[in-house]
């Protein structure tokens, strides 16, 4: 039996996503299963490890989607790269406000081809990093390519792997039923999970 199937095997008998990845949903179930409960000072997401500006984006985002955003923070904190939560959950009316910058909004650069329901960030899957060194934000910076790895390892999506904008400080957490879809059929099903009130991860 190969890796991903092991652990597939495990997910099922935890009763989380099998997706054959051992990323931090799976670790936590693990963790429960063989050493019991969090503490007191842990939440059903892992302690609170992150700075303040990053948490508060990290709890606009879906449940499942936050340990991975945090361990995404670890991960890069231990490879000596400093990063933060910048853009987390966009409503459709913020999101539109982004489409129209360099657009009907002058003297600023386009930053997303994506309209409201168009962006993965509207449905709370979605999130943006930025490097840091000390206080000062990197705009561009080869460390992105750097965190895009780790996140990769971890099971998300990185924007850095774009064809049409290449979107390095983007990452997104694919749910289960989307993989083998086209971006657009999966943005499709989206707004109709929203527009009905269903669960994305289900």
């Amino acid at each position: 039996m190969d890796i991903e199937k092991m652990i597939s095997a495990v997910q099922k008998a935890l009763s989380i996503d099998a997706d054959g990845r051992a990323g931090p949903q799976t670790w936590g179930a693990i963790y429960q299963r063989i050493v019991g409960p969090l503490k007191d000072n842990e939440d059903d997401d892992g302690p609170t490890v992150v700075d303040l500006r990053s948490e508060a984006i990290i709890a606009t985002l879906l449940p499942e989607v936050r340990p991975y955003a945090r361990e995404l923070l670890l991960r890069a904190a231990a490879a000596e790269i400093r990063i933060k939560i910048i853009s987390g959950l966009r409503t459709y009316e913020e999101q539109n406000r982004l489409f129209a910058q360099g657009r009907t909004i002058p003297d600023k650069p386009i930053v997303t081809n994506a309209q409201g329901g168009q962006s993965n960030h509207n449905f709370g899957i979605a999130f943006d990093i930025g490097v840091f060194e000390g206080s000062k934000y990197l705009g561009d910076s080869p460390k992105y390519k750097a965190v895009g790895v780790l996140g990769m390892e971890l099971g998300l999506e990185w924007g850095g792997n774009w064809k049409s904008i290449v979107d390095q400080p983007h990452f997104q957490l694919r749910p289960i039923w989307a993989h083998g879809m086209n971006e657009r059929s999966m943005l499709a099903e989206l707004r109709r999970r929203k527009a009905a009130g269903q669960d994305v991860y289900v």
